[in-house]
């Protein structure tokens, strides 16, 4: 495993970020989106697991605690910078080359529809090097695909450091398939994502 580290500065040209997370998730995510700068001109998607035929209550449930616009991704939507989207649930939520999302229902992955793999192996192959990964707390290997193949593509990938983690299966899948640029406690991470912004980095 990488040494953790105590801020690791976003990639430049940084166009997309992709977050995935599950068991914990609710309150890693909470640590993380509040980071975020108001100055951020990355897409934020998230995916998080969510039972079937629950209603997602997430945008209202982080709009205090993040600087920037959130909503629930819609089909066809094209992705706007600045702006936080959360998989709806009971949905698979892609990225199309031409920088949209589209949904689908498709079988779940890992038994879980939204799947992080299908969003970071589609956002991957629209972003590329302009892409940065985020795997925080989970109880399942969702996501570990799905990092291979961003970092294939010449993306950033930044993973929770499974000892510190609420439930570190899940990062510490993301590692073993994948490895990653950065492995990160949430406050390093947080630090790290407010360096957004910063005219070095944009």
């Amino acid at each position: 495993m990488l040494p953790t580290c105590d801020v690791a500065p976003p990639p430049p040209g940084l166009r997309l970020i992709a977050i995935g997370a599950s068991a914990g998730g609710v309150e890693a995510l909470g640590i993380v989106l509040r980071a975020l700068p108001a100055t951020c001109r990355a897409a934020v998607v998230v995916v998080l697991h969510l039972a079937p035929g629950r209603s997602s209550q997430l945008p209202q449930l982080y709009a205090e605690r993040c600087q920037l616009p959130l909503r629930e991704a819609q089909d066809k939507e094209p992705l706007q910078a600045g702006t936080v989207y959360f998989a709806p649930p009971d949905y698979h939520l892609q990225v199309e080359p031409d920088g949209c999302f589209s949904l689908s229902q498709e079988a779940p992955v890992y038994f879980s529809r939204p799947s992080i793999d299908v969003l970071l192996e589609t956002a991957a192959y629209a972003y590329r090097r302009a892409m940065l990964a985020i795997i925080l707390t989970g109880a399942s290997a969702d996501g570990a695909a799905g990092l291979a193949r961003v970092r294939q593509l010449g993306g950033s990938a930044w993973v929770q450091d499974p000892q510190r983690a609420s439930c570190g299966i899940m990062p510490a899948a993301a590692l073993k398939r994948a490895g990653a640029d950065r492995v990160l406690d949430l406050p390093q991470m947080a630090a790290s994502l407010a360096l957004l912004g910063d005219g070095e980095h944009k």
